[in-house]
């Protein structure tokens, strides 16, 4: 069952933040996950949520998205997301 991890962000440093967007895609490849949307111009339908930034990636399962967060590649990205960028973060099973 495919998973997808939901992040919305708000970066404080576009500069430094351009570091993580570097990192984070190459940290993917041997988790099998993909970029969906990766900060496209959204438009609120509904309800009062309008985020900065969001990014939809998708796993082929919820493991390999845990386990990609997880992960020594990722980690030194997030790190750098993290003195960069505030952010809210969720993995969902698809159906």
């Amino acid at each position: 069952m495919s998973a997808y991890v939901i992040v919305e962000v708000k970066v404080n440093d576009p500069v430094g933040y351009e570091d993580y967007k570097k990192l984070t895609a190459g940290t993917l490849t041997a988790y099998q996950g993909k970029f969906i949307v990766r900060g496209g111009k959204t438009k609120t339908l509904e309800g009062d949520w309008n985020p900065e930034r969001l990014v939809i990636l998708e796993f082929p399962n919820s493991d390999l998205a845990k386990a990609w967060w997880a992960s020594p590649e990722y980690t030194v990205a997030k790190q750098i997301r993290y003195k960069h960028a505030t952010s809210r973060m969720l993995v969902a099973e698809g159906i």
